[in-house]
């Protein structure tokens, strides 16, 4: 059922060609224009991000889903920060089905994990998008 709802989701990524807002050779995050519904509660969020240093920690590209006054982490996937442009795909299947078709906003950040001068973990915020994406339902097959 995954695969189906990855495939259906990739299919529609490459129609859509997200561009990327930021310029050459600098860190950058773009959020696509369409959120996918796929079957249960599961919610697909994607994008595309640019990332050129991460020999200070990991780099993730985080997401939140908010409509209607509720707001959820959709997943976190781990960037590649080689100074190309990479698509960010977020899945997460929430305990309650909160979110329907329509509008939302989604928040993204290029997160980077580092050490304080303490030893403590320390997030770093590489970049930050938030956009408007209409959420689509994906039939079951």
């Amino acid at each position: 059922m995954r695969l189906r709802l990855a495939l259906a989701v990739a299919a529609l990524l490459a129609a859509a060609g997200a561009p990327l807002a930021q310029a050459e050779g600098a860190n950058g995050l773009s959020v696509d224009t369409q959120g996918f519904l796929g079957p249960g509660t599961t919610v697909t969020l994607s994008g595309t991000y640019r990332c050129l240093d991460d020999s200070k920690g990991p780099v993730f590209v985080s997401s939140t889903l908010d409509q209607d006054g509720r707001s959820t982490s959709i997943g976190g996937t781990r960037a590649v920060c080689d100074g190309h442009l990479h698509t960010w795909i977020n899945t997460s299947t929430p305990k309650e089905s909160v979110f329907r078709p329509g509008t939302a906003l989604v928040r993204a950040a290029l997160l980077q994990l580092g050490t304080s001068d303490t030893g403590l973990p320390q997030p770093g915020f590489l970049a930050v998008q938030d956009a408007d994406v209409t959420l689509r339902t994906v039939p079951a097959r």
